[in-house]
């Protein structure tokens, strides 16, 4: 029998998996940072407070293959500017799927839900950011119609603020 993808929305009692699914992503990238970034990246996985204000403000849409959770994306919604985000962006965070599930398209249909989402609720500009060693996420976006607008540098790397403006016709 074969096993299918599920979304659903997640909630507070996913946020443990959530920060083990976020380690397990974003952790094969450790080896591109130095140590000193790892650990900032690491502590920010390892913190229920930052996935329970990201749940609280936004929508978290995750995806489960067989009761585990392997893919996740969070919608924040305008109004909650963030480092690199406007006040009137909606934006995306945390888009991450486990190693053993990459390259099956998970990544792309969370993202294709936060869109979804933001268009649904009336928002007009979509925004994320994403780096010079996350290939694959950059093809996916521009794949759904994002464009990068400018480029800025974190832990000594390229990163880009992508945006996509929304039909709220």
């Amino acid at each position: 029998m074969k096993r299918e993808y599920a979304y659903r929305l997640a909630g507070h009692s996913d946020v443990k998996q959530l920060q083990i699914l976020g380690l397990m992503a974003y952790g094969q990238f450790k080896p591109i940072l130095s140590t000193e970034n790892w650990e900032t990246w690491e502590e920010g996985f390892n913190s229920d407070t930052n996935f329970s204000n990201l749940i609280d403000i936004g929508t978290c849409f995750v995806c489960e293959y067989e009761n585990d959770i392997i893919g996740m994306a969070f919608l924040i919604p305008a109004g909650n500017p963030f480092l690199y985000f406007q006040e009137d962006w909606s934006y995306i965070r945390y888009v991450g799927v486990h190693p053993g599930h990459e390259g099956k398209g998970v990544g792309r249909i969370l993202t294709q839900k936060c869109i979804d989402e933001a268009t649904l609720k009336g928002e007009s500009v979509i925004a994320l950011h994403t780096s010079e060693f996350q290939d694959a996420a950059r093809h996916v976006y521009e794949g759904l119609g994002f464009e990068k607008q400018r480029e800025f540098s974190v832990y000594d790397k390229r990163y880009w603020i992508y945006t996509r403006l929304l039909d709220i016709s």
